[in-house]
């Protein structure tokens, strides 16, 4: 079992490659389908409450998981194509919403710190 984005991307590799698969995973299309799972994803959430989505059974939880696992394989694929290092990348972001969402203009308010009305 994969335990880290590398040893899950080595996997995920020799997966594409053993099918001769590689050849349909250009950028454009690994994001089309990133964006086409994200879409499954969205159709389990759709017409929940806020409540109902917070308490998914164990079915329901099961299908999510899967969909959410066909979004990181796509990711994970895409970064590979594009040698992108994704934990750095997400590092690097983190760093720059925290300049970007100061807690003292944004706690407890979903805007983003330019639309608060502060500063």
């Amino acid at each position: 079992m994969a335990d880290s984005l590398d040893q899950l991307n080595n996997l995920l590799l020799e997966f594409a490659r053993a099918r001769d698969w590689e050849q349909f995973h250009s950028p454009k299309n690994l994001a089309m389908a990133l964006a086409g799972e994200a879409g499954e994803l969205l159709e389990h959430f759709q017409w929940l409450t806020e409540r109902q989505s917070a308490a998914l059974d164990a079915e329901k939880t099961r299908h999510v998981a899967h969909e959410m696992a066909d979004i990181l394989i796509y990711l994970i694929r895409l970064s590979e194509r594009l040698e992108i290092d994704l934990v750095a990348a997400a590092y690097e972001k983190i760093a720059i919403n925290e300049a970007r969402y100061p807690p003292a203009q944004v706690r407890g308010d979903a805007r983003r710190a330019d639309e608060s009305g502060e500063g």
